[in-house]
C-alpha cells in the first residue's frame, strides 16, 4: 500500500525500524489508560511490528493498521481499519497518539484520511468505531469526523478486573459521501 499523505501527516505501513516510535507510545500509562491492551513490554511492541508488518503480505487483507508520521517522519502513533467484513462492507475505526501530540488535531486529521480510504478504496458501507465512555477527547474527534453516537455497550470489555462500558459510533457511505459534497 501507498502511503497516503495529509496535510500534515503521512499514513504509512509499518517498518522494522518503527521500534522506539511506537514504543515511546505504547508503553505509555496515560496513552493506554483506555485501551484494551498496554501499557506495552519491550517484546509487546516489537509482536506489535511483527503482526503490523504480516498483515501487508495478506493476500485479502481484514486489517489496515498504519503509522501516523509528521511530515518530518516522527512517528507519532497507529491509526486504521480493521476487522473488515467484505461481505458486509464494513470496518472498525481506531487510532491512538503519542500524548505529546494530542490536543494539536492529529488524530482528527488522520480519521478523515482514514474514513476516506475506507469509502473509496476499500468501498466499505459502513466504518463503526468504539471508545470508552469516560475517553472525551477520543468521543469528540468521532464526533468531529462526522460520526454519530449510536449507543452504549454496557460492561463489554474486562480490562484488569474491571468491567468498561463503551460508546459506540459509525457513519454509513451515502451520509460520509454527503458531508464531502457539502464541504465543496
Amino acid at each position: 500500500m501507498e502511503p497516503i499523505e495529509t496535510e500534515r501527516l503521512i499514513l504509512r505501513e509499518f517498518k522494522e525500524d518503527d521500534f522506539e516510535g511506537v514504543h515511546q507510545y505504547a508503553s505509555d500509562p496515560d496513552v493506554t489508560k483506555y485501551m484494551v491492551w498496554g501499557p506495552n513490554s519491550k517484546k509487546q511492541t516489537e509482536k506489535f511490528i511483527e503482526e503490523r508488518i504480516d498483515q501487508q503480505t495478506q493476500t485479502t487483507r481484514k486489517d489496515y493498521d498504519l503509522a501516523i508520521t509528521l511530515k518530518s517522519e516522527e512517528l507519532i502513533g497507529v491509526c486504521g481499519i480493521d476487522d473488515i467484513k467484505l461481505r458486509n462492507r464494513k470496518g472498525e475505526l481506531g487510532y491512538c497518539l503519542n500524548k505529546d501530540h494530542w490536543g494539536k488535531g492529529y488524530a482528527t486529521e488522520a480519521a478523515e484520511t482514514l474514513l476516506d480510504f475506507g469509502f473509496t478504496e476499500l468501498e466499505l458501507h459502513r466504518i463503526h468505531a468504539k471508545c470508552d465512555t469516560r475517553n472525551t477527547q477520543s468521543a469528540r474527534v468521532l464526533e468531529k469526523v462526522g460520526m454519530k453516537q449510536e449507543g452504549k455497550l454496557r460492561e463489554h470489555k474486562l480490562i484488569d478486573g474491571k468491567w468498561r462500558d463503551s460508546y459506540i459510533y459509525s457513519i454509513l457511505e451515502h451520509e460520509y459521501l454527503s458531508k464531502q459534497e457539502n464541504h465543496l
